[in-house]
C-alpha cells in the first residue's frame, strides 16, 4: 500500500458553464485575492464582482468548448506523472476555486492511510495569490479532515533546469523551422496589483529572474531572437498593476513577428487559450503584426514530468 502522496495543486476553471459562477465566487471569497481584512467586505466586494462577470465569463469559456482546458490537460499529467513514479506512491490533485477540491482529495488520501503528502503548486513563481492560497487551503482542509500524514511543500520551482528545458521546448515548437532573427519574444505574466507586490509578494522578482534564467538558455541554445521582452496581462479593475501591460508592450514592438510565451502558467487555461490566442492576437493584428504566435504551456510534457519528478526526489 503507498504510504506517500503527491498532489499538484492549481486554481481549476470550470467544468461546465454552470461552474463559472462558483469559480468566480470561490476566487473573489480568496482573502488572497482580495486582501480586505473584513471578511464582510470581501463578501459584498467579491458578490459585485462575481455578479458583474458571470455572464461575460461564460461566453468565454462557451468560446472554449463550454469549460476550462486547465483539469484534462492536469488529469493527463497526473496519469503521466503516476506511471513514471509507479504503485509505490499516489498522484493527485486538488484545485483551489473549482472541483477537485482539496477536500476530496484528503478523503481518498485519508482512505487510503498516506503517511506522507508532497504538496506542489502549479506555479513555477511563488505569490500569496497562488501558492500560498493553495497551499493554506489544502492544510486547512487537511486539518479539518482530521490527518495526521506528514504534509511537505515547495513554494516554487522556476530555477529547475528540466522545467525550463520544457519551456524551451515549446518555444522551439512554435518556431519550427522559421528564424528566431524575425521574431521577438515577450515572455507574459500574469499581472499583480502593486500593492500586493509592496506588501512584500515576491512574485514580480521571481519572474524577473526566471526571465534572466530562459534568456541564457535561449542564447546559449543559439535561439537568438531579435529581442526579448517581459510584460504583464489580465489586468482587472482600477488599482495598479505591474507594467508594461502586455497590450502596452505590443504598441512598441513593431513590423516583426512575435511569440508570446505565457510564463506564470504550467497549465493552458482560459487566460492562455482565450485571452493570448484570441484577444491579444487580435490586438496584434489590428497593430499589424506580420506574424502573432502563441507558445503552448508545459502541460503534460515528458519533460515537465521529468521535472516533477526531480522536484518531488528533492523534496524528500
Amino acid at each position: 500500500m503507498a504510504k506517500e502522496a503527491i498532489v499538484l495543486l492549481n486554481m481549476g476553471g470550470p467544468n461546465n458553464l454552470h461552474e463559472v459562477e462558483i469559480f468566480l465566487t470561490n476566487m473573489f471569497n480568496d482573502k488572497n485575492i482580495l486582501t480586505m481584512k473584513s471578511d464582510l467586505l470581501r463578501k459584498f466586494v467579491g458578490g459585485m464582482i462575481t455578479f458583474s462577470r458571470t455572464e461575460s465569463s461564460q461566453e468565454i469559456y462557451r468560446q472554449l468548448g463550454g469549460k476550462s482546458p486547465i483539469v484534462g490537460h492536469t488529469t493527463s499529467l497526473v496519469k503521466k506523472l503516476q506511471e513514471k513514479m509507479g504503485k509505490n506512491i499516489i498522484v493527485d490533485f486538488a484545485m483551489r476555486y473549482t472541483p477537485p477540491f482539496a477536500s476530496e482529495v484528503i478523503e481518498r488520501l485519508n482512505d487510503a492511510k498516506v503517511e506522507k503528502i508532497y504538496l506542489i503548486p502549479m506555479y513555477p513563481q511563488q505569490s500569496s495569490t497562488t501558492t500560498k492560497s493553495s497551499l493554506e487551503d489544502f492544510e486547512e482542509q487537511y486539518h479539518l479532515a482530521s490527518g495526521d500524514a506528514i504534509l511537505v511543500e515547495i513554494k516554487h520551482f522556476f530555477e529547475n533546469k528540466t522545467y525550463n528545458k520544457s519551456v524551451i521546448e515549446t518555444i522551439k515548437e512554435k518556431i519550427g523551422d522559421d528564424d528566431y532573427r524575425d521574431f521577438d519574444i515577450i515572455f507574459s505574466a500574469h499581472g499583480l496589483p502593486q500593492k500586493i507586490v509592496k506588501s512584500g509578494d515576491v512574485y514580480q522578482k521571481h519572474v524577473q529572474k526566471h526571465v534572466d534564467i530562459l534568456s541564457k538558455m535561449l542564447k546559449s541554445s543559439k535561439m537568438n531572437f531579435h529581442e526579448i521582452h517581459l510584460a504583464y496581462q489580465s489586468k482587472v479593475g482600477f488599482l495598479e498593476w505591474l507594467k508594461p501591460s502586455l497590450e502596452d508592450k505590443l504598441k512598441v514592438v513593431r513590423n516583426r513577428g512575435i511569440l508570446v510565451v505565457p510564463i506564470a502558467f504550467t497549465i493552458d487555461n482560459s487566460e492562455t487559450d482565450f485571452e493570448l490566442e484570441i484577444e491579444y492576437r487580435e490586438i496584434a493584428e489590428n497593430l499589424g503584426f506580420k506574424e502573432y504566435r502563441v507558445a503552448r504551456c508545459p502541460n503534460d510534457s515528458a519533460l515537465f514530468v521529468d521535472a516533477l519528478s526531480e522536484i518531488y526526489k528533492k523534496m524528500k
